[in-house]
């Protein structure tokens, strides 16, 4: 092993290149990746002190600082509180948590709590071969950590959706204290307000796992859980929401069942999973909150357009996309089947080779038990529309995509022609380009 100044010295070089490299080089289809703005970037860089300190203890029933157990606390509880109102009202909810530190600490949280609430122990899923997040699953942590048991809700694979009628059978008779929504391939609008009565029928909470959408939620073009009847949000803040890197929980508590649930979602946040709340990123949130108020409609409906535009591109050019027969997606992302190109791990990585970076993916009716080899990749379109593509760049970039796929030209010959469309694409659109502007629209 080297000595520790040589390890330094190689992980300061290696961050560097990274930096040039996925910032300068790559154009990124991560569906689970955002891009933060000039503001928030730089709201960051102004709270170096504020992140490195705590603030454990309890909150109210609006989300707010109810006591600390921290001296020093007087500016940091404001900035929380701030940044909890933010969240409320972008979302026009009237309690959140902005505590979180990631969208499945959010998930870990509001599971331990809502079956806490119930007192069952039962949640019915979309099975994690249908694009549940791991989070959500026996599993991960609602089975390995939280002992939850799973029922899976019924999946239509010809319409890439849970099945409402056949999931209603199953939430009545499994009688659940949990019903989720929401997932990682998630490419339409779940059924929730189909679903709504029966959950009630049997007592179930309804939560909605919104960390890949909460951007598309915020800009108005997805769903609206909240009014079709889920009890509570979930999500990360740093995927179509593209704030900086953390989880929030929301809700609208207008039942004593919903207060109830509160104050268990509270205590599983803390003391049980939290302790250093990442503080140093509320401002920023704020301030991503500003920018979907002011540019999110616009962000949203572009980042659809260009989802649904590259799978209709990509279908009329010879490769499968599924769900042509709803128009591919709903939501910022797509996905391709790729097995007669040679399959998703194949084609992912030479896209990579390309300096196209996406993901592998599952289908649902992949054999799940063959994980390195799935059919398909996932596409996410965040990324490129908040770096201002539109349309005819969009069928561009598909084309050095589907040279790739097809093997038309080499990797190493299509990089050349990724890397001078990134060059062309990179300034960051729809967000502020400092705080001092988000500052003069918020005070005009």
């Amino acid at each position: 092993m080297k000595d520790l100044p040589n390890i330094v010295s190689d992980l300061i070089e290696t961050t560097k290149k990274h930096e040039q490299y996925r910032d300068k080089e790559c154009i990124n289809m991560i569906a689970s990746e955002g891009i933060k703005s000039p503001a928030v970037s730089q709201m960051l860089d102004m709270s170096h002190d504020l992140a490195t300190r705590y603030a454990e203890g309890e909150n109210d029933r609006e989300g707010h600082v109810k006591k600390r157990f921290y001296q020093g606390q007087k500016y940091m509880s404001q900035i929380e509180d701030y940044a909890t109102d933010a969240i409320k009202s972008l979302f026009r909810a009237t309690w959140a948590d902005v505590r979180l530190i990631s969208g499945t600490h959010a998930n870990t949280a509001t599971f331990k709590g809502l079956s806490l609430s119930s007192k069952n122990n039962k949640m019915v899923v979309t099975p994690l071969s249908c694009g549940a997040h791991i989070s959500h699953d026996y599993t991960g942590l609602a089975g390995s950590i939280l002992g939850i048991d799973n029922i899976n809700h019924v999946y239509d694979i010809n319409e890439f959706n849970i099945d409402p009628d056949k999931s209603a059978y199953v939430i009545r008779a499994a009688k659940p204290g949990i019903v989720t929504f929401g997932g990682s391939l998630f490419l339409f609008p779940h059924p929730i307000k189909e679903l709504k009565e029966v959950c009630n029928e049997v007592g179930a909470y309804i939560a909605y796992d919104a960390a890949h959408v909460l951007g598309l939620i915020a800009g108005n073009q997805f769903q609206d859980p909240l009014r079709e009847g889920a009890d509570f949000i979930t999500a990360s803040t740093h995927k179509t929401f593209p704030g900086p890197q953390g989880g929030v929980i929301m809700g609208v508590p207008d039942t004593p069942a919903k207060e109830k649930a509160v104050r268990k979602i509270q205590y599983a946040v803390f003391p049980l999973t939290a302790s250093s709340t990442h503080l140093g990123r509320l401002p920023a949130l704020g301030i991503a909150c500003l920018e979907m108020k002011v540019f999110g409609q616009e962000l949203a409906t572009q980042i659809i357009k260009n989802a649904q535009i590259a799978g209709q591109y990509l279908y009329e050019n010879g490769v499968k996309v599924v769900a042509e027969h709803k128009g591919f997606t709903r939501s910022h992302q797509i996905a391709l089947d790729v097995r007669s190109f040679g399959g998703g791990n194949k084609i992912a990585q030479e896209l990579e080779d390309a300096n196209i970076i996406l993901n592998k993916n599952l289908l649902p009716y992949d054999d799940q038990s063959d994980k390195e080899n799935p059919a398909g990749l996932r596409v996410g379109f965040q990324d490129v529309t908040r770096h201002g593509m539109r349309e005819g760049d969009i069928k561009h970039l598909c084309d050095l995509m589907i040279d790739i796929i097809k093997g038309k030209r080499t990797p190493e010959q299509v990089k050349v022609d990724v890397m001078a469309l990134k060059k062309e694409f990179g300034q960051v659109k729809y967000g502020f380009q400092s705080v001092e502007e988000a500052l003069k629209y918020a005070k005009s």
